[in-house]
């Protein structure tokens, strides 16, 4: 990847031209991506359109072939993803990935790491554990032991104790149940009240309209929208055309 330019003023993280590939598979082509600070940006597709093979590239999880990325105005694009995650930033992934045989305490203990803002009103296991109160009921419970809702918090609740700077969730809500996925929205509301800056994948298009400052539209691995919230809550033939919505 060639080096990355300074950011604009404002932005937290900027991605540049990035092609990612799976073998033969051209996946991500030619996209640009940012987030600026505190800004919440949603990112939307059909299934198969290259949201999570996005947020992994941004993380080094998934390396692209070609493009620039830079977090706070200096290059990531060859650091290892712990070095990355390391900087601030944190990943909610699809399908939860805890650690099943460890309990909820040792999956919370495991990630905490302390804020490096100063100022930054820290998330501690305490702060955790009273935005999710049904797991300060089941800290010695193994992680497979968890109810679906129960490991999203967890996960998240994780994610959280790195005390990042911009946190990535993917598929925020799904297959949660409606009361669980409430708690979850109320959460992120009392993140973005607080500043904290994120990339939210999700399905529910009337939450995310009303959370995110922003939408970012894939369609087969290439970006074709990108702006405010409301003007593609404003524009239903184009919900149709790109979400199927």
């Amino acid at each position: 990847m060639t080096a990355a330019a300074t950011l604009p003023a404002g932005r937290l993280l900027e991605a540049r031209g990035l092609h990612t590939y799976y073998g033969d598979a051209h996946v991500l082509q030619d996209v640009d991506f940012s987030v600026g600070r505190g800004e919440i940006v949603a990112l939307m597709g059909r299934n198969g359109m290259g949201k999570t093979t996005l947020l992994r590239s941004l993380l080094g999880l998934t390396r692209p072939r070609s493009g620039e990325i830079a977090f706070d105005g200096a290059s990531i694009a060859a650091l290892a993803p712990f070095r990355i995650a390391r900087l601030g930033l944190a990943y909610v992934p699809e399908g939860r990935a805890i650690f099943p045989l460890l309990s909820v305490r040792e999956n919370l203990t495991l990630a905490a790491r302390a804020a490096d803002a100063e100022g930054a009103v820290a998330w501690t296991h305490e702060r955790v554990l009273a935005a999710f109160p049904s797991l300060a009921q089941r800290l010695e419970h193994r992680g497979s032991e968890l109810s679906g809702g129960e490991q999203q918090m967890l996960t998240l609740g994780r994610a959280l104790l790195t005390n990042p700077r911009l946190l990535f969730l993917d598929e925020a809500t799904e297959g949660l149940a409606p009361l669980v996925a409430r708690d979850i929205w109320r959460t992120l509301q009392g993140l973005r009240d607080a500043g904290m800056a994120m990339v939210i994948v999700d399905k529910n298009f009337a939450m995310l309209s009303r959370l995110a400052d922003r939408c970012v539209v894939l369609v087969k691995g290439r970006k074709t929208f990108d702006g405010p919230a409301q003007a593609l809550a404003a524009q239903p033939e184009l919900r149709a055309r790109y979400l199927g919505v």
